[in-house]
């Protein structure tokens, strides 16, 4: 029997309905949740990210504010707009897409953001909130794939996930969401990586395998145990009969048959990420008020 499908889609359009409400409710008080993106250079895919974030700020009512810069902006030109926004009380969320020119350092520029303004959860002073388990921003990919989950009705407690991954964007923040005493949490977790020898003989012991490395097609329907939920982060363009399609890091067509449950590419993580994303300026903007 052919794996239950993950509609992050259908999932996203339930959040966007929560943050709509929510943001009617701030500007009643006088408070119109604000993004800034700041946006270097002319990278196509930065570029389209942005445009996703522009039209979801739109449907939920959040204003979104666009910083456009050239490629050869130097470093100190950039954490000046940053600073400057930092200061700007109409402004509750900042931004900068990923990846930066190289002459740009990007730990730089992530910690000169306000962490109560950092709605990418970047920021040292958010990240060491979510090892300890407080209250902050979360970043959006993991926070997204841990929704998923929650409203899928996936219960984690007690199960043994395996992430495959280990950037500071989603492998590291997921695990940390992971072992939280949390609903949503108190998995035990193991993370793999390029270090890690032989994936297969801990993919295949995962209750619930969350792969996020950046390979099309890494995981094959051999490395997932019978039963198991697969939850696939990886976004690859690749060519195939003379078209350009996204597929993620598993291989879904064979995946399917073998997982209990499965999210798609596109279609799964991606559509939710966008949305924790307006979840955290709504959430910045409230506390706001009560600084």
């Amino acid at each position: 029997m052919a794996a239950i499908l993950i509609d992050g889609k259908t999932i996203a359009t339930e959040i966007k309905l929560e943050v709509k409400d929510l943001v009617s409710k701030l500007r009643s008080q006088g408070v119109h949740p604000c993004l800034a993106v700041i946006l270097v250079g002319t990278d196509p895919a930065s570029h389209a990210y942005v445009s996703a974030k522009r039209r979801m700020s739109q449907e939920v009512g959040i204003r979104l504010i666009q910083h456009n810069l050239l490629q050869g902006i130097s470093e100190f030109e950039l954490i000046r707009l940053i600073h400057s926004l930092n200061a700007d009380s109409e402004v509750h969320g900042i931004l900068v897409q990923l990846p930066l020119p190289a002459h740009i350092e990007e730990h730089n520029v992530i910690e000169a953001i306000s962490p109560e303004k950092d709605v990418d959860g970047f920021h040292p002073c958010n990240v060491g909130c979510l090892v300890t388990g407080l209250d902050t921003l979360i970043s959006c990919t993991p926070h997204a794939v841990s929704q998923l989950m929650t409203r899928s009705g996936i219960s984690t407690s007690g199960k043994h996930t395996v992430i495959v991954g280990r950037s500071n964007i989603v492998g590291k923040p997921l695990m940390n969401l992971l072992v939280q005493k949390t609903v949503g949490g108190n998995s035990t977790v193991t993370v793999c990586h390029s270090g890690t020898k032989n994936i297969k003989n801990f993919t295949v012991q995962a209750d619930i395998l969350i792969v996020a490395i950046g390979k099309a097609r890494l995981v094959s329907a051999d490395m997932i145990k019978p039963g198991a939920v697969v939850i696939d982060v990886g976004i690859n363009r690749v060519e195939e009969n003379g078209k350009t399609r996204l597929i993620g890091d598993v291989d879904f067509d064979h995946a399917r048959n073998v997982a209990s449950m499965i999210t798609p590419v596109p279609g799964g993580v991606g559509p939710m990420t966008v949305a924790m994303l307006m979840k955290n300026v709504v959430k910045a903007a409230t506390w706001s008020i009560r600084t």
